[in-house]
């Protein structure tokens, strides 16, 4: 029998988009070297970007040849050529800029908001009520669900290769660099780090009933904090389960040891198994993610398909170029916010069973 291995590895987007000029509010490195590098591949149009430090957007312009360097986040928010706003500024600050933004929804379409949408659930739904009130379509940016692995196995299950899910792991050996503003959070690596592992699982599998959890503190992570890493197991009423080990220490490789640092998944359904790798703990160089998977419609085979992409940054083409498709087409994007309140409140309840040592169940969101 022969399989297409033109896996949905990448999501088709129509032509058009630049219709939508881009204003972005943030120039750190992840605008400037993931945000900015994909949306100029895509074809996207960037009218200008903000941030707190005037001269740091001026450098960030020059570099990737954005027009204009606007001297604050208002002055950006007042230029009717903005119609889409990519709001790259720390959790904790998110709301606040976001009610900036609706006293411009005159011209403002849509909103691309960076994860963790707020730190905590009621933050989170302030967000979503905002943006839906004034008729501005909410995007939140959960890039790893493009990372290209993650979305070919999605693909594999609606194909029907891999049959019902059975169990899904995630195995991270990476050490993140936390940025100075995640020493101001009531949570470090569960809102930060385990937030991509807990949104992949709810893309793979829907979402989870309960679940247990473990933490500890981070040896090398020097300021203070509670939750470094983080072992989690997530129930599903289907019979599903999911685990992550999110491992931000790897052993003192920094501190002169040999490493084994990468981030391996693997997922088991009634009919398929599928087992990957995500490049990114090896950036800045360019290392794609890999995918292996066998099923029983073949059984004596495992099927290897390969690409040159990476999730950062193209996987930042997906989650903006979503939500220009969305206002294009008048429909919600994918990863919208209403969506990605359950995204939080499951990171809370992560959260919450490994600190207060207890099963926690899922409560439904509104």
């Amino acid at each position: 029998m022969d399989f297409d291995l033109q896996l949905d590895y990448e999501v088709g987007l129509p032509a058009g988009l630049d219709q939508f000029g881009i204003g972005i509010i943030g120039a750190g490195f992840i605008v400037r070297d993931c945000h900015l590098v994909a949306y100029r591949e895509a074809g996207f149009r960037v009218v200008g970007i903000s941030s707190r430090t005037p001269e740091r957007a001026a450098e960030v312009a020059a570099l990737r040849g954005v027009p204009k360097a606007y001297r604050d986040h208002h002055k950006l928010l007042a230029d009717p050529d903005v119609q889409v706003v990519d709001i790259a500024v720390p959790p904790q600050f998110q709301l606040e800029v976001v009610r900036d933004v609706i006293r411009h929804a005159d011209h403002e379409k849509g909103i691309l908001a960076q994860k963790p949408l707020a730190m905590n659930l009621a933050d989170a739904r302030e967000i979503v009520r905002l943006c839906e009130d004034a008729g501005i379509a909410l995007a939140v940016n959960q890039n790893m669900r493009h990372d290209q692995s993650v979305r070919a196995c999605k693909d594999l299950f609606q194909r029907g290769l891999l049959g019902e899910p059975v169990l899904g792991t995630i195995d991270m050996r990476a050490i993140p660099h936390w940025m100075p503003w995640s020493r101001d959070l009531h949570s470090l690596s569960t809102f930060v780090m385990s937030i991509h592992h807990l949104d992949c699982f709810r893309y793979w599998f829907g979402d989870p009933v309960r679940v247990m959890a473990s933490t500890r503190t981070d040896p090398r992570t020097k300021f203070p904090h509670r939750d470094g890493i983080n072992l989690y197991i997530l129930e599903f009423a289907n019979g599903c389960r999911a685990s992550s080990w999110d491992d931000v220490w790897t052993g003192p490789v920094r501190e002169g040891s040999q490493g084994d640092i990468g981030i391996r998944w693997r997922v088991e359904g009634t009919d398929g198994l599928a087992r990957g790798t995500i490049g990114w703990p090896s950036y800045p160089a360019h290392t794609p993610s890999t995918l292996d998977f066998t099923t029983r419609q073949r059984g004596d085979y495992w099927f290897q398909p390969r690409w040159d992409k990476v999730w950062f940054p193209d996987a930042f083409r997906g989650t903006m170029g979503e939500l220009l498709a969305a206002l294009s087409a008048g429909t919600p994007p994918p990863i919208n916010g209403r969506d990605n309140l359950r995204t939080i409140a499951l990171v809370e309840a992560v959260l919450r069973a490994a600190t207060e040592h207890c099963v926690v169940e899922i409560d439904p969101v509104a």
